[in-house]
């Protein structure tokens, strides 16, 4: 069993789901509307209202996740956490409450994971389809073709957002519709010619707000009971019938989500009007089956991460021969210094698979621009945190060590850094080397255990071996060479 938990603007949502067949089967779900976006104040920073009503939720969700035993939990925060100011304040105390981490994922990242959701869902490998979701401080639009994504893009409008520009103390009238679906079509209408429907067959609304939207529609036969543009315009002028939104009362709308509908409505009237949607469909996937179906392809070691790397690799031109000998070295000096954790093999076979993507900038300080790079890129199921690691490895790959030098004090963290510098080194003196003839261990100090028909075979070894003994004395760590026969 798999447990999504999506942080969003608008709610708290919990789900937890079972590979069954071709599907995820939903066990188990949970909602809790937080509204984290209208908790933001005039600075920018999470009110101490909102904080503590985030805490009180996580701790009841841990809870839950308590009830199950779970092969993997994945927990992803979007919009109102991404701009929070104090949000690296409150993620520790939110972590704690829930335990587990917690990832702010990009917009594209979460695009990807709601395509993710609505393609596995769906299972029609050749259709051409146009995926929308409106979350509560932001909008994703994706375009695919059965599981690919051919573009990705997250726009900072959304309906909790929506609803507190334009709707002011709830009141609900025409001049307020009005500038409400002008000022999101502004956010749209430069952005909306790839996404016209001469490139896609069908059009999907994956959000709760469109399915709620699609419910109300329905249940109170508005319009002609549809998606159109025609029905949302009616429903429209209902909602400004009533005047207020503690006026409205519909089949299918609970009071305390119709502050937060009419924002987006007037999202999802822009984007029918901007892109040309002739009728959307809603459907009952999304972030959550993304990240759950995302959970499950990494157990069966189909993992996003590996394609995003490879295909860095290829964008930058790097040397995947030279990159893959460095992995494979890396890797195994890695595992010979028995790391107390699994938090790095994969993100240390990574690092070093790209850790000459800097050259493509300059082979001066190459490693500077690579750790960069990798940090700041767009890498498809990689967490801004796995990111991070990765950029801080690769840097570390040569030169001093000053620079990570407060990173080294995980244990687990230095070793893989000791496993990526000596790689490099063999890779460069061209050794081929026998694992079975080299000791490496890591505790108080660094002793390695190399051949010595190796250093006779390539004299700049031991040149590189005391300019990396010299490099951790700065640090005050001890790294011990022997040469055996």
């Amino acid at each position: 069993m798999y447990a999504a938990v999506d942080l969003g603007s608008n709610s708290f949502r919990l789900a937890i789901g079972q590979h069954d067949g071709d599907a995820i089967r939903v066990l188990k779900s949970a909602r809790e509307p937080i509204r984290l976006a209208a908790g933001l104040d005039a600075a920018g920073n999470l009110t101490e209202a909102a904080m503590q009503a985030a805490l009180s939720c996580l701790k009841n969700f841990r809870m839950v996740l308590a009830g199950y035993e779970l092969e993997a939990v994945r927990v992803v925060a979007t919009s109102t956490l991404r701009l929070a100011k104090n949000a690296p304040a409150f993620l520790p105390a939110a972590e704690r409450a829930l335990g587990h981490p917690i990832e702010v994922i990009s917009g594209e990242e979460e695009g990807r994971l709601i395509y993710m959701g609505v393609s596995n869902a769906l299972a029609l490998p050749g259709e051409r389809r146009l995926v929308i979701d409106i979350g509560g401080g932001s909008t994703e639009l994706i375009l695919g073709r059965g599981a690919d994504i051919e573009r990705v893009e997250s726009f900072s409008i959304g309906s909790v957002k929506q609803s507190l520009a334009f709707f002011i103390g709830g009141r609900v009238d025409a001049p307020s519709f009005e500038a409400a679906v002008l000022s999101a079509r502004s956010h749209f209408e430069d952005a909306a010619p790839p996404y016209h429907p001469q490139y896609w067959t069908q059009a999907y609304g994956s959000s709760g707000t469109i399915r709620a939207i699609a419910e109300i529609i329905e249940k109170n036969k508005v319009g002609k009971g549809d998606m159109s543009a025609a029905s949302l315009e009616a429903l429209k002028q209902r909602f400004i019938a009533f005047g207020h939104v503690n006026k409205i009362e519909m089949t299918g709308l609970r009071p305390d989500r119709a502050g937060t509908i009419i924002g987006g409505l007037a999202v999802l009237i822009a984007l029918v009007h901007e892109l040309g949607i002739a009728a959307l469909q809603p459907i009952e996937a999304g972030l959550r089956v993304g990240v759950m179906w995302d959970l499950y392809l990494r157990s069966t070691k189909r993992d996003r991460r590996e394609e995003s790397v490879r295909a860095f690799l290829r964008k930058f031109h790097v040397d995947e021969g030279r990159a893959d000998r460095v992995a494979e070295y890396a890797s195994a000096l890695y595992a010979q210094m028995k790391p107390a954790t699994d938090a790095y093999p994969r993100l240390l076979y990574w690092s070093a698979l790209l850790h000459e993507v800097g050259v493509a900038v300059s082979q001066t300080g190459y490693h500077k621009h690579a750790g960069y790079m990798v940090e700041n890129a767009d890498l498809p199921g990689f967490t801004a945190r796995e990111q991070k690691a990765m950029g801080r490895l690769i840097v570390a790959q040569k030169g001093n060590l000053r620079k990570v030098g407060e990173a080294l004090t995980d244990p687990d963290f230095a070793k893989a850094v000791v496993a990526l510098r000596l790689a490099l080194l063999f890779m460069h003196a061209r050794i081929e080397l026998d694992f079975r003839e080299l000791k490496l261990r890591m505790k108080n100090r660094i002793e390695l255990e190399i051949k010595r028909e190796w250093v006779a075979d390539h004299p700049t070894v031991s040149y590189w071996m005391e300019k990396e003994q010299e490099q951790w004395d700065e640090l005050g760590v001890d790294f011990s060479i022997k040469a055996i026969a």
